[in-house]
């Protein structure tokens, strides 16, 4: 799925993708809420590729819901609702509040019952603040990454989305939809690989404005989403420069974080590598060795998890597996990492080669 990171056919997914990261999971559409399908002008795939190549976004800010019904195993404190620890997104139903101004200007602000949780992006500077912990980290962003360059005709940008989704997606339209009181298009992606653990991916695209109103994604052989990210409510007006101003409030530690360089550096691309292409890439990393400096309520934390896993072992070694509707992690004893939308036999064959 490099397709969504490295063409800029689909960039305005962006202000949708972030919060996803951020707030995690998401599914069951009818707890998202669309109404009757409005009459819309039709349109083709095509055409909505072009809309989201060539929509004007200057900016948005909206209320975001997300559902998550991935399959996975129980872990440790993740059925706290009212949590903002990212630790609890696995599951569930989150609430968050997002503004976009720019891809150097976003803020997400993950909200529970007990206070909440931003990251925060203005220019160089990230934020990321736990109003329950009372705690802010701050770092700073070496360099800029350079906007890709944009196709010059709404054509060339229809090619351009066409040939990068093809052979591995097939693209499609589905019925019109009513997302956060607005009248959107429905172009659905499905992947041609039958190894594939996802069975399609549904993008609701507001009808005026051409960005992404909701994301839903299908396991194969389901008929409800595992994850799913909506906005209930959503302005496209352009955010104060106010909101990307974080000032960490009194009593509030703060944390300097290391430099952030950007991947282009190529230090990213040493660490891990993409084994096979499209809907069943694998990728694979190396976890640094545990530091003495590490923070050892947060080493206590992780191993907690670990310990919860499944144990597995073959010719290619052993460690432990999570696995769920959507994806497959491996975690093996020599600290390597294997990821991807494929079974748990794609990824031992993956480390069985690495």
């Amino acid at each position: 799925m490099s397709i969504f990171a490295t063409r800029p056919a689909l960039r305005w997914l962006v202000p949708v993708a972030v919060t996803a990261v951020v707030v995690g999971g998401g599914a069951a559409a009818r707890s998202i809420a669309a109404s009757a399908e409005p009459s819309l002008p039709a349109r083709s795939a095509a055409q909505l590729l072009v809309d989201l190549q060539t929509a004007p976004l200057d900016g948005l800010s909206g209320t975001v819901r997300t559902n998550a019904a991935l399959g996975l195993p129980e872990l440790p404190d993740v059925d706290s609702q009212g949590s903002t620890d990212i630790t609890q997104l696995l599951t569930g139903s989150r609430t968050a509040r997002v503004w976009y101004s720019g891809p150097d200007k976003v803020r997400v602000a993950l909200l529970g019952t007990l206070g909440e949780a931003d990251v925060i992006r203005n220019g160089t500077d990230v934020w990321h603040w736990d109003s329950k912990a009372k705690k802010a980290v701050h770092s700073t962003i070496s360099g800029a990454t350079p906007d890709p360059r944009l196709p010059q005709t709404p054509q060339d940008a229809a090619d351009l989305a066409l040939k990068a989704l093809d052979p591995t997606t097939t693209v499609s339209t589905g019925s019109s939809a009513r997302v956060a009181g607005r009248d959107a298009y429905e172009l659905i992606l499905t992947p041609k690989d039958a190894a594939s653990l996802v069975g399609q991916v549904r993008l609701a695209i507001d009808a005026k404005e051409h960005v992404p109103l909701r994301v839903q994604v299908f396991a194969k052989g389901t008929g409800q989403p595992a994850f799913e990210v909506a906005f209930t409510q959503v302005s496209f007006d352009r955010p104060s420069d106010s909101q990307f101003v974080f000032k960490p409030p009194a009593g509030t530690t703060v944390e300097e974080a290391p430099q952030t360089v950007p991947d282009a550096a190529g230090k990213t691309e040493k660490a891990s590598k993409v084994i096979g292409q499209g809907w069943t890439a694998v990728l694979a990393t190396t976890l640094p060795a545990p530091s003495g400096d590490s923070d050892e309520s947060g080493r206590a934390q992780a191993q907690s998890v670990l310990d919860r896993l499944p144990r597995v072992s073959g010719d290619w070694g052993s460690g432990r597996l999570l696995s769920g509707k959507l994806f497959t992690v491996l975690l093996t004893d020599d600290n390597r990492v294997f990821a991807g939308a494929v079974s748990p036999e794609r990824l031992y064959e993956a480390a069985r080669a690495k």
